[in-house]
């Protein structure tokens, strides 16, 4: 079983328990660039998922837009 699938997986899982809708959870789990500490922290303080991802969105993502 490839192993890259499995951590996939294990982020999204803990995104989704954290309150992430599971789109957005599964968006965000396959980019190691999000600091999934820091949105987990976010969203346990009270910021709406979605603002979590627009806050600490990697730089470079900002910029493709």
């Amino acid at each position: 079983m490839d192993s890259s699938l499995n951590l996939v997986d294990w982020r999204c899982g803990l995104l989704v328990e954290a309150g992430f809708p599971e789109a957005l959870a599964a968006r965000l789990a396959r980019d190691d660039r999000w600091d999934l500490h820091a949105l987990i922290d976010l969203v346990e303080r009270g910021c709406p998922p979605a603002l979590a991802a627009r806050v600490l969105a990697p730089l470079d993502e900002e910029a493709r837009r």
